[in-house]
């Protein structure tokens, strides 16, 4: 299966699929609303703001699995996102990222960049993959890693 023959509910529930993004350097991560990076949204809108003109597109997939962060209904991830950091970018619905319900796309992620963990395992929120206008999953960034320092990554892909 490729990127562009996945799906994901958005926070409402509809089925979006990842082929509407054909063309766009994506970037998703796995967010939560309750932990110590949550800050992140507000940097993540930021380069979607910065970078929406030239084809570039954040995905926000809220989850739950680190440290019960991510406690509510996907709406209400979704609605805080909107209130406490301006987010406009798509929140998705809740997902799983690891062990046996984990969510396809983020098996797939995990498969194409597994980063330094067992099994690609994803360690904590905010974790960031970087897929490019071909639907290749071309990078992945640690939760520590600040959207900010992606930016060098996305233009090179934008370019």
């Amino acid at each position: 299966m490729t990127f562009y023959e996945m799906s994901a509910p958005n926070a409402s529930g509809q089925e979006i699929s990842m082929e509407s993004y054909k063309g766009k350097v994506l970037l998703i991560a796995n967010t939560a609303s309750k932990c110590g990076l949550t800050p992140q949204y507000g940097e993540l809108q930021k380069l979607a703001d910065q970078y929406r003109d030239q084809g570039f597109e954040v995905l926000g997939f809220p989850c739950n699995q680190f440290g019960a962060q991510e406690p509510g209904t996907s709406e209400e991830a979704a609605s805080f996102c909107q209130m406490n950091y301006g987010v406009t970018f798509p929140v998705f619905a809740k997902v799983d990222v690891n062990g046996e319900e984990a969510h396809p796309l983020f098996r797939y992620l995990k498969e194409a960049q597994p980063g330094d963990a067992p099994q690609g395992e994803i360690a904590w929120n905010f974790t960031k993959f970087l897929v490019n206008r071909d639907g290749e999953v071309v990078g992945r960034f640690e939760p520590r890693e600040t959207p900010e320092s992606m930016k060098e990554s996305i233009e090179a892909l934008l370019a």
